[in-house]
């Protein structure tokens, strides 16, 4: 039996990225995700997609 038992996703999440934040902003991240009930990934995801609407809405 495969040691990778979930399930297969269209949204393969294979790519790392890590970033040093201050207290406040840190803060402000798990402020968000706790208000929201996500995690603190799905808030950075939520705020890529956001940015990237608004670059979209410029053009």
């Amino acid at each position: 039996m495969s040691p990778r038992t979930g399930r297969p996703t269209p949204d393969k999440k294979d790519k790392r990225f890590e970033i040093r934040l201050s207290e406040t902003t840190y803060d402000t991240l798990e402020e968000c995700a706790h208000k929201l009930s996500i995690t603190k990934a799905e808030v950075v995801h939520k705020g890529i997609a956001l940015v990237k609407s608004e670059i979209d809405n410029k053009k």
